[in-house]
C-alpha cells in the first residue's frame, strides 16, 4: 500500500508526490502532470486535473498505467485491488480468467473495469458486453474506467486509508 497523506497541504507540499500518484494511476506522465500542477486549492481542483489527465493520456501511457492492473478475479497483490475487487465470488473467477482471456486476445492489454461495488456477476457481464465494442469505443472505455479507478484511489490516498 502506498504511503498515506495526512490530506491535500501535504499533497501539495511533497517533494516525492508524483511517486505516490503512480500508485492511482501507474502512468509516469499521468503522474508528472498532476504533481506539475500543485498547489491545488482543493480536492475537487486535485480530482479534476486528475481527470484530465487520464484522458489526455497517449495510449502508450494508458497501457503503462494498466501494466499495474491484475486480471480481474485473480488473487490481486495489492490491498487496493484487493479492496476493489472484494466482490468476485469464487464460482465466477473461472468464467472471469476465460473472459480475460478472450478480452485480452481481441484488444492486446487487461481487461479494466472500475470493480468497487461490483459482483464477479456484473463484472463479467459487463466483460462480455464490451468484447463487443471496436478498438476504439474500447479505447475509450478503458479511459473512463482508468479515470474511475485513479479518482477512487487518489481520495483514498488524500484519506490516509
Amino acid at each position: 500500500m502506498p504511503k498515506t497523506l495526512t490530506g491535500l497541504a501535504e499533497f501539495n507540499a511533497r517533494d516525492d508526490v508524483a511517486a505516490e500518484l503512480l500508485a492511482c494511476c501507474a502512468s509516469r506522465a499521468f503522474a508528472e502532470s498532476v504533481a506539475a500542477q500543485r498547489p491545488y486549492r482543493d480536492p475537487d481542483r486535485l480530482t479534476a486535473a486528475a481527470d484530465a489527465a487520464v484522458r489526455g493520456l497517449a495510449w502508450p501511457d494508458v497501457l503503462e498505467a494498466l501494466s499495474a492492473h491484475p486480471r480481474i478475479g485473480e488473487r490481486a497483490a495489492g490491498a487496493w485491488s484487493r479492496q476493489e475487487q472484494s466482490g468476485v465470488e469464487d464460482d465466477t473467477r473461472a468464467e472471469l480468467a476465460e473472459g480475460n482471456r478472450a478480452y485480452e486476445d481481441r484488444f492486446g492489454h487487461v481487461y479494466l473495469i472500475c470493480a468497487t461495488g461490483l459482483t464477479g456477476a456484473e463484472m463479467l457481464a459487463r466483460l462480455r458486453e464490451r468484447l463487443r465494442n471496436d478498438e476504439e469505443t474500447e479505447r475509450e472505455t478503458v479511459r473512463d474506467e482508468l479515470a474511475k479507478i485513479t479518482k477512487l484511489r487518489l481520495v483514498k490516498l488524500l484519506e490516509g486509508s
